[in-house]
């Protein structure tokens, strides 16, 4: 696919910058709560100015009740009822700077007695002696209480006021509240906005190492760079990119290892092939040909396996980068590697035997890497430890926590100083460099398998020659869990 012209709109935008994305959230959020905070102050203050004006109300309400006569048990028999306030008491209630207050004074039978005959009372619920009510009279939005005196005498008292000064109040309450809610989420916001520069600061540096690195620097990052942050989820970055930088560098290495041994260990077989191909063609005689062409295909034999040999290392030196462990059966691996075997040792005239197979052994491993160990046991068995009979034995039993797979030959053994440098790389021993075989690698490739299983390799003498030589090399595997018990004694030749 054709890359955009430069100047040109990307086919998908660009996502946001994290430092934006998080500031805009958060603004977001602080403004959300500044409007549910306002919504839920004006409610809150609505409810309780309403109360305060309400009871107000009420107050005047029952102070106009104090002043109604006539209708007592000592007034002469049909007094009228009326209103006990002269005309300056009258105004005196009336006064309010900012309001309008209409009253109206109602006897039980519903007949007008004082004040606004407009004003009518409201409906006061049953069992209730004041109800509150909203009207709206002339224009205007108005408050009413109404009062019930149950008496002797009965009467309703209804009074009624404008709601400018509540209206007002609440909204400087609201504008109020609103602004000091402002004040102190736009110093909040401030405040989050600078924690999330601050926390965010190590991540730009370490974007910015990343990126001015070069690609050969595999070197792990400054310390400086993740161990100063304010949060360890920084930190855990830093650890991880430190091991990611850990297995690419162990990668190249192998990779770089593996070009160099091939080219070192390939160098003398090819050249042996060269020269054994000039000499054969310089000769006209079929004999020395098919001489020739027999030592070119040995040399291409030990060429391929070295390769193998090489590959296979290469591979393990990895495997410490992702392995896989699961239970493996050891005896019945075991058993069909040996099937393997057995035609070739009955054509070198060796006797492979087997020890302790119809015990069950369930280990902790991997298929590949335990294949891989066994094939380079029996390959060294075979090749130097040609004994008089060869006898090539393969042990296999069970110790705390390990399943114990041994291999014992009776050729001529190694001293126990060379035991631990046999499995180091192009390690030989006497008889390897006599015969002319391999390259020292199997036994290299079987430590690095054993301790990628988290097992152990031993390298001793064999104890059950008569004459004492041999060599019995021991591999010890962990048991996989609900592995069956270890036996109670070690096997023994018959």
């Amino acid at each position: 696919m054709a890359s955009p012209e430069p100047g040109t709109a990307p086919l998908h935008p660009q996502p946001p910058d994290l430092r934006q994305r998080i500031g805009r959230r958060v603004l977001l959020s602080l403004v959300l709560i500044w409007g549910l905070g306002s919504t839920v102050v004006l409610g809150v203050g609505n409810h309780f100015v309403a109360e305060a004006f309400d009871r107000a109300l009420l107050d005047d309400a029952h102070a106009l009740a104090a002043h109604v006569r006539g209708g007592q048990a000592a007034d002469p028999p049909g007094t009228p009822l009326q209103l006990d306030l002269t005309p300056r008491e009258v105004g005196l209630l009336r006064f309010d700077q900012s309001e309008t207050v209409w009253f109206a004074v109602y006897a039980a039978d519903g007949s007008f007695i004082a004040g606004d005959s407009h004003l009518a009372p409201g409906v006061v619920a049953a069992g209730s002696s004041h109800a509150f009510s909203h009207l709206s009279q002339d224009g205007r939005e108005m408050r009413r209480a109404t009062l019930q005196i149950a008496g002797p005498p009965s009467f309703t008292v209804v009074i009624a006021q404008t709601t400018a000064e509540r209206t007002q109040l609440l909204r400087r309450l609201l504008v109020y509240s609103g602004l000091a809610q402002l004040w102190l989420l736009v110093v909040l916001g401030s405040w989050l906005l600078r924690g999330i520069e601050r926390d965010l600061h190590p991540l730009g540096a370490l974007q910015d190492a990343m990126d001015q690195r070069d690609a050969a620097d595999l070197q792990p990052l400054p310390p400086a760079l993740t161990q100063q942050a304010s949060t360890s989820d920084v930190q855990r970055l830093g650890v991880a990119l430190d091991g990611l930088l850990a297995r690419v560098q162990q990668s190249l290495h192998a990779q770089r290892e593996f070009a160099g041994n091939v080219a070192h260990e390939l160098r003398t077989p090819l050249a042996g092939i060269r020269a054994q191909a000039a000499h054969a063609l310089a000769h006209n005689d079929p004999a020395v040909w098919r001489s020739e062409i027999e030592g070119i295909a040995q040399a291409e034999q030990r060429a391929s396996r070295t390769v193998d040999q090489l590959l296979a290392l290469a591979r393990a030196a990895e495997g410490g980068i992702a392995l896989t462990l699961q239970p493996l059966a050891l005896h019945t691996l075991v058993r069909d590697v040996l099937l393997r075997y057995l035609p070739r040792a009955d054509a070198l005239g060796v006797d492979l035997g087997a020890e302790g197979l119809d015990q069950a052994v369930v280990v902790r491993g991997n298929i590949a890497l335990v294949e891989g160990i066994l094939n380079n046991l029996l390959d060294n068995a075979l090749r130097y430890g040609r004994g008089t009979p060869p006898r090539i034995t393969v042990a296999l039993h069970t110790e705390p926590g390990f399943g114990v797979l041994r291999v014992t030959d009776n050729g001529p053994g190694v001293d126990a100083t060379l035991a631990q440098q046999l499995q180091q790389r192009w390690a030989q021993g006497d008889q390897g460099q006599r015969l002319g075989h391999g390259a020292g690698l199997g036994l290299a490739i079987v430590a690095r398998y054993v301790q990628l299983m988290e097992g152990r390799l031993e390298l001793a003498a064999a104890s059950d020659t008569t004459d004492g030589s041999g060599l019995a090399a021991s591999v010890w595997l962990p048991l996989a869990p609900n592995a069956p018990a270890p036996s109670s004694t070690l096997p023994t030749t018959p």
